[in-house]
């Protein structure tokens, strides 16, 4: 069943999606609320959903996990499964949602996701997800991408790396995000495989010249406006994670600079919270706790006079049986103080 507050988009539209800069999906972060309060900063920007397994879609509270506003759009759904004929029902199911696009995950390196056999360990299988995206692709018109690391453990040869990407694009896929970090499959946690492996820009950039007609995507370490437009002379587009999530700010500008447009739609930081509190106020009224949607504001204020005392009062009050909007109108307060 398609939720009710969502609206999908005409099929031309979303064949023109533009990757040019996309938000990553993160576990615990990249939940709905996050995703609607971003998308108050900027219309053109690419939101991810966290990873959703295949087999929870097809079994589970799919308007819990699928669930999305219509003004999350363009929105993209990503996959977490290795058996192609769950993903092939899990993604029908997400094109009756609206979505936009589906991404495969062949990226994150956590036991968890290791021990259901999807994640960056199926970076040691081409075949078998070229089978996923085959099966992705012919369960709907969506667009199929595919999100995975530079190669797994040590390995340090690109024509592997390139080898990957070669058969998935075969297969279908219609964009290749790269995290330009090795997964340790072994040894590191996924905080870890966020920051220790060195990063290796040069194989994605050298991947788009192998394959110019491939959009490719670079994501991992990128933490300013600045630095996305340097790798947009090298690849078709951005994906930063981390950083928009602790500093939601860094996307003020985000149309202006990365897309062209005259002017940003977002504003001051203020204001930006003001246009929040109305989903906010529905969100109370429909019985969500405030603090699961105003997690999402700890690091708004980052930077600024007293920003520590906005994280410090939201995280101690917003988790009050009782919480209202009024926790955050004195926390604003407390920025003036």
């Amino acid at each position: 069943m398609q939720a009710a507050d969502n609206i999908p988009l005409a099929a031309a539209s979303r064949s023109t999606l533009n990757r040019r800069f996309c938000i990553a999906p993160m576990m615990d972060c990249s939940d709905r609320h996050n995703r609607f309060f971003l998308r108050l900063f900027s219309d053109n920007i690419l939101l991810y959903t966290e990873m959703v397994t295949a087999t929870a879609i097809v079994h589970g509270d799919r308007d819990r996990l699928l669930g999305f506003s219509a003004q999350e759009h363009p929105l993209a759904v990503q996959l977490g499964g290795s058996d192609p004929e769950t993903l092939y029902r899990a993604a029908q199911i997400c094109h009756d949602y609206g979505y936009d696009e589906i991404n495969l995950n062949c990226g994150c390196p956590s036991d968890r996701v290791q021990s259901g056999s999807f994640g960056a360990c199926l970076m040691k299988q081409p075949p078998l997800v070229s089978e996923c995206v085959s099966a992705l692709k012919s369960a709907s018109p969506l667009p199929v991408t595919v999100k995975h690391r530079t190669g797994v453990d040590q390995q340090e040869d690109y024509d592997i790396f390139a080898g990957f990407a070669a058969a998935q694009i075969e297969a279908g896929a219609e964009a290749l995000i790269v995290h330009a970090r090795n997964a340790w499959l072994q040894g590191l946690s996924p905080r870890q495989n966020r920051e220790i492996p060195p990063l290796k820009y040069d194989w994605v950039y050298r991947l788009k010249q192998d394959f110019p007609d491939q959009p490719i995507i670079v994501n991992g370490g990128i933490k300013t406006l600045d630095a996305c437009l340097e790798h947009l002379r090298q690849v078709d587009g951005v994906m930063l994670g981390r950083e928009p999530y602790h500093n939601p700010y860094l996307l003020h500008d985000v149309d202006r600079v990365v897309f062209g447009c005259r002017q940003s739609v977002s504003s001051g930081r203020r204001e930006m919270l003001r246009r929040y509190y109305p989903y906010i106020e529905q969100q109370l009224e429909s019985g969500i706790p405030l603090m699961r949607v105003a997690r999402h504001l700890l690091g708004l204020f980052n930077g600024q006079p007293n920003a520590r005392r906005w994280r410090r009062y939201l995280s101690e009050n917003a988790s009050r049986r009782d919480a209202g909007i009024e926790v955050l109108h004195r926390a604003e307060q407390l920025l003036d103080s």
